[in-house]
């Protein structure tokens, strides 16, 4: 879908007032000419953007781009074209990264630092570091000038206030996925902190860096500038910072049962340019009792997987008893580098003797569970190669065997959903995945998760059906003690329609030189159920998304573009007269 923009001339909201404005503009100044203008500034302080304005426009930067005649109508509070006034807007998104990027990276890695993270049987609005962050970020808004409101500790409310009575939400999140500190560590043997920001290179490593602790720092800095810089605005904006949206999902519903939704919605949650479609998350429950070992041989008394349904971690360790350890380890270690040559020789599996046990390894490339074919799951490859050996390695059969051949047998390495024969897609949002992720165990139970992700094609109820009949089937025939719960929601899609998504549209593509189209997304976000909701970056598409994954980064540069183009949205959003 293509929406081509139309250069039509308007009143200046930033001058006299409001006006009509059927479409949005280009803004007459390229990335390359932004670069220039930032680079000009790097050793330079401002203090204003009026005085900002006026350096650009007396160099060469403002004969180059085109911009002296923006910035001399605007200074001298004249009425601006629609050009004039967007060229303005992405002046005022290089002023706020050029004056406030330094401080906002401190406040990325002060906000990364609070390991907020759920913890088993402690409400998030009870958790002591969620009470921390939401102290943390009342004191940035009121440091800011910006109003803020503790929703029952479940939504932080920053708001920012136009003429207007129309909201546009803008939503992040400061809860984060749980680590495995054992996993953060690189390729040439560094040790990462998840909850400290290391800078390596251009990067940034750091739970939260880009899910989603840089949105929330991005919005804050955004809307600090055109508050202290007064600039008017048709319409009111409010950041609502969820603490749920990795886990329950329930602080957002909560939250709009006490308080107005926004008309428009957007999360800075997911990819670029803009996002209009959403697949349904769902989720595949194994549950397997435990039970003592039977037969003869080594016995897996253990196994590890991802900490949540929604990520794909970079190692798996099934850790095994045997009279013959030294024995058990070397044929694990044949039988494994046999299993890698066979598929594919992406990944590697390694067998040793630690103490009296072996532990079996198998290192793949962590995932965004929304994204499996950016990673290489050793969680489904641990379960196929322990069925795999079954036979050939004297193993005792329990819980874990039992998990292995139901991995095997219905799911395998296929995430397509291919192999149950559940698999489908539809044009534009891709193909279901499915994607074995989450390994749970306690002395009662094994719990064995697939995530799934669900385009449109199909309907919710649908799916499981077709997903719950073929998984009885297998029970009834395999006879394995396990049962399941399933859960499917609805796919998001909305119809792009309107100023406001043409705007976003334009400013993100412009800024980031890509393709003039709207895209479609596998993760779910909290605008998911509400009205005019849409993802607004603030990950590209072309590049792997690193949140959820071990060693999660931000590169500073991406950073530094993300509150660039963010203010730039506050801006051209806030002053439109119609969405």
């Amino acid at each position: 879908m293509h929406f081509p923009l139309k250069k039509l001339v308007t009143a200046s909201l930033f001058a006299a007032g409001l006006s009509t404005l059927a479409t949005p503009a280009f803004a007459n100044i390229s990335a390359e000419q932004s670069t220039a203008i930032i680079k000009r500034f790097s050793d330079t302080s401002v203090t204003d953007f009026r005085g900002f304005l006026g350096t650009v426009a007396k160099g060469d930067l403002g004969k180059t781009a085109d911009v002296g005649p923006a910035i001399d109508a605007f200074l001298a509070n004249k009425t601006l074209t629609a050009d004039q006034q967007n060229e303005i807007n992405r002046l005022l998104g290089i002023y706020t990264r050029v004056k406030y990027g330094k401080a906002a990276l401190e406040t990325l890695r002060e906000l990364v630092e609070i390991p907020t993270f759920n913890v088993d049987g402690l409400p998030q609005y009870k958790n002591p570091e969620f009470l921390k962050i939401a102290d943390k970020i009342q004191s940035l808004a009121e440091a800011f000038n910006l109003n803020f409101r503790n929703v029952d500790n479940r939504v932080y409310e920053i708001s920012l206030e136009g003429s207007g009575d129309e909201v546009v939400g803008i939503h992040a999140h400061a809860d984060v996925v749980p680590v495995t500190p054992e996993n953060w560590v690189l390729k040439d043997g560094t040790k990462l902190d998840p909850f400290k920001v290391t800078l390596i290179g251009d990067r940034m490593y750091g739970r939260g860096t880009e899910d989603d602790k840089n949105g929330i720092v991005v919005a804050m800095y955004a809307m600090k500038v055109i508050k202290e810089e007064k600039l008017p605005l048709a319409r009111n904006f409010k950041l609502l910072v969820d603490t749920t949206e990795e886990t329950s999902g329930d602080a957002i519903p909560y939250y709009f049962e006490h308080n107005p939704t926004p008309q428009y919605n957007l999360a800075l949650d997911g990819g670029y340019p803009v996002v209009i479609a959403e697949k349904g998350y769902g989720t595949v429950m194994a549950t397997f009792p435990v039970r003592k070992g039977e037969g003869k041989g080594a016995e897996i008394i253990s196994m590890t997987g991802g900490a949540a349904t929604n990520q794909i971690p970079s190692v798996s360790v099934a850790t095994l008893v045997s009279d013959k350890p030294a024995e058990l380890a070397a044929s694990l270690q044949k039988a494994g580098a046999d299993y890698v040559k066979a598929n594919g020789g992406d990944f590697a599996v390694d067998a040793k003797v630690v103490g009296k046990e072996v532990k079996l390894t198998v290192t793949g490339v962590s995932a965004h569970s929304s994204a499996p074919q950016s990673g290489v799951n050793p969680v489904a490859r641990m379960l196929e190669l322990i069925h795999g050996v079954d036979g050939k390695i004297a193993l005792k059969h329990n819980h874990i065997t039992d998990a292995a051949r139901y991995a095997a047998d219905n799911w395998g390495l296929d995430y397509l959903g291919g192999k149950l024969g559940v698999g489908f897609a539809d044009d534009f949002m891709g193909p279901l995945t499915t994607s074995l992720t989450f390994v749970g165990q306690d002395a009662k139970a094994f719990k064995l998760a697939v995530n799934l992700r669900v385009p449109k094609g199909k309907s919710p109820e649908t799916l499981k059906g077709q997903i719950a009949d073929k998984l009885s089937a297998w029970d009834k025939k395999s006879k394995v003690n396990v049962s399941f719960t399933y859960s499917v929601a609805a796919p998001m899609y909305r119809n792009p329609e309107g100023e406001w998504v043409k705007a976003l549209l334009a400013v993100a593509t412009e800024n980031l030189g890509m393709e003039h189209k709207f895209g479609t997304s596998a993760g779910a976000t909290s605008v998911h159920e509400l009205p005019n909701g849409v993802q607004f970056g603030l990950a590209r598409p072309e590049e792997k998304y690193t949140g959820h994954t071990d060693g999660e980064f931000k590169t500073v540069d991406q950073f530094l573009l993300d509150l660039q183009i963010v203010t730039e949205m506050i801006g051209r959003v806030g002053q439109l007269p119609k969405l």
